[in-house]
C-alpha cells in the first residue's frame, strides 16, 4: 500500500470515529457575529486555539456547508494524513507551515482567500506556546484585509492529553458550547512596534474568558464531575 493510501485508509478511519463521538454531543451555538443568520460575502479567517481543535471540521461541514474552506495541512508526510481528513470533512489542505517556509505558506493562503475560500486557523499552532498567537494570523488578515471570526469552543465534560496544549477531546454525551464572536478587523501597521501591539490586541480578544480553564486532576481520573467541574445551564 503506498503512502498515500494508507494516508486516506487512515483519515477515514478517524473521521468515522470522530463522527461517532461527535453524533453523542449536544451543541449550542451562540452567533454574536451574526454570520449565520446573514453571511458575509467576503471571505472570513476563523480563528480557534489549537486544543479546541476536536469538533471544528465538523462545525464548518455542519453549520458552513455552502462556503468552500481551506486550512494549513503541514507538507511532511504525517501532514498527508492531516490532509486526508481534512478533505473527508470537505476542506481543502493547503500543504506547506507557519514555522517553516511561513512566507509560501502566507502566499498560498492568500490565493485561497482570494478566491472565496473561508480559512481555518489555529493560531497558536503548530506548536504553542498554547493560547500565545503567533505572528502568522495578523500577517494574514493584514495582506488580504480579511476579518477574522473568533472561534469560541467549550466542552462541558471532556478528557485532557498531555500534550503542549492540553488537547481537549469531548466526553460522550458532552454539550458544546460555541461562540461565534464578534468578529475582529485588523489595522495595517507601519513598523515591528505597531504590529506587536495589533498582535496583542487580537491575542487578547481571542483569549478565552477567566474560568474556561478547567481540567483533568492528576491521575486522569475519567470522573466527569472531576475533569470538567459543573457543566452549563440548560435552556
Amino acid at each position: 500500500m503506498t503512502h498515500e493510501k494508507k494516508a486516506r485508509l487512515l483519515a477515514a478511519i478517524g473521521a468515522f470515529i470522530v463522527r461517532a463521538l461527535i453524533a453523542t454531543l449536544r451543541f449550542r451555538i451562540a452567533d454574536h457575529a451574526r454570520v449565520l443568520a446573514m453571511p458575509p460575502e467576503k471571505s472570513l479567517v476563523w480563528a480557534f486555539w489549537h486544543n479546541r481543535l476536536f469538533v471544528a471540521p465538523y462545525l464548518f461541514e455542519h453549520f458552513f456547508s455552502g462556503r468552500p474552506g481551506a486550512a494549513l495541512a503541514s507538507a511532511s508526510k504525517d501532514g498527508e494524513i492531516i490532509a486526508a481528513f481534512m478533505r473527508q470533512f470537505g476542506i481543502r489542505p493547503i500543504r506547506g507551515s507557519s514555522s517553516r517556509g511561513g512566507a509560501r505558506a502566507l502566499v498560498e493562503m492568500k490565493r485561497a482567500f482570494d478566491a472565496g475560500f473561508d480559512l481555518g486557523i489555529t493560531p497558536d499552532g503548530p506548536r504553542g506556546p498554547r493560547y500565545s498567537l503567533n505572528p502568522g494570523v495578523v500577517k494574514l488578515a493584514q495582506v488580504t484585509a480579511g476579518t477574522i471570526l473568533p472561534l469560541r469552543i467549550r466542552y462541558s465534560r471532556f478528557w485532557r492529553l498531555k500534550t503542549w496544549d492540553g488537547f481537549m477531546i469531548p466526553m460522550p454525551f458532552a454539550t458544546v458550547e460555541i461562540t461565534l464572536d464578534t468578529l475582529i478587523r485588523v489595522s495595517a501597521t507601519a513598523d515591528e512596534a505597531a504590529f506587536e501591539a495589533e498582535r496583542a490586541r487580537v491575542e487578547r480578544l481571542l483569549h478565552p474568558p477567566e474560568g474556561d480553564e478547567r481540567s483533568q486532576p492528576p491521575g486522569g481520573a475519567r470522573d466527569s464531575r472531576a475533569v470538567a467541574g459543573d457543566p452549563p445551564a440548560t435552556s
